[in-house]
């Protein structure tokens, strides 16, 4: 069941996290983890958050934003 939508507050740190379905694989090849990254900066780019840290493992990733 997903969550409510939770109100975010400008100046406020978030923890972001996702995983895989099943824990599954996501980042398969060091391939896969460039483009995400890649990807990671086009959504810099249109939206106003900063992203002051970030992990990514083989089946999810962090991010401190």
């Amino acid at each position: 069941m997903p969550r409510i939508p939770r109100g975010l507050t400008k100046g406020f740190c978030y923890h972001v996290i996702n995983r895989g379905n099943d824990k599954k694989t996501v980042f398969l090849k060091a391939y896969d983890y460039s483009a995400f990254l890649d990807l990671v900066l086009i959504a810099k780019e249109r939206h106003d958050v900063k992203l002051i840290a970030y992990c990514l493992m083989p089946n999810h990733f962090h991010f401190v934003l």
